[in-house]
């Protein structure tokens, strides 16, 4: 069974950071696509940035360009989200999303809320 578990919200003042943690499970985890998407209130779910599961390439969207670094740890299973320079813009729930290769099928994980915020 694919779990996605994401940790790590929180509220947040403008130009602070957090880290997000995707921890997975029930698949290859080397052998999957993993994202971070977010989803604002009233506003559709966006694509955030993407880390490829042969050698790790990424992919940001233009708005978080400079400021967020996706990571993964393959021996822990885990994809990261580093966000730094906050602005309230941020301000969105953040899923974690799996593309296994093997059958293209996609798995999103519950999501984690984060505020920024004075």
């Amino acid at each position: 069974q694919v779990q996605l578990v994401e940790s790590g919200g929180g509220l947040v003042q403008p130009g602070g950071s957090l880290r997000l943690s995707c921890a997975a499970s029930g698949f290859t985890f080397s052998r999957a696509d993993m994202s971070w998407y977010r989803q604002a209130p009233g506003k559709e779910r966006e694509l955030v940035a993407i880390i490829t599961s042969t050698g790790g390439s990424t992919t940001y969207a233009d708005s978080v360009k400079g400021r967020f670094t996706i990571s993964r740890d393959d021996a822990k299973n885990t994809v990261y989200l580093q966000m730094n320079s906050l602005k309230p813009e941020d301000t969105a729930v953040y899923y974690c999303n799996a593309l296994l290769r093997v059958n293209l099928r996609n798995y999103w994980g519950q999501g984690t809320q984060v505020t920024v915020s004075s």
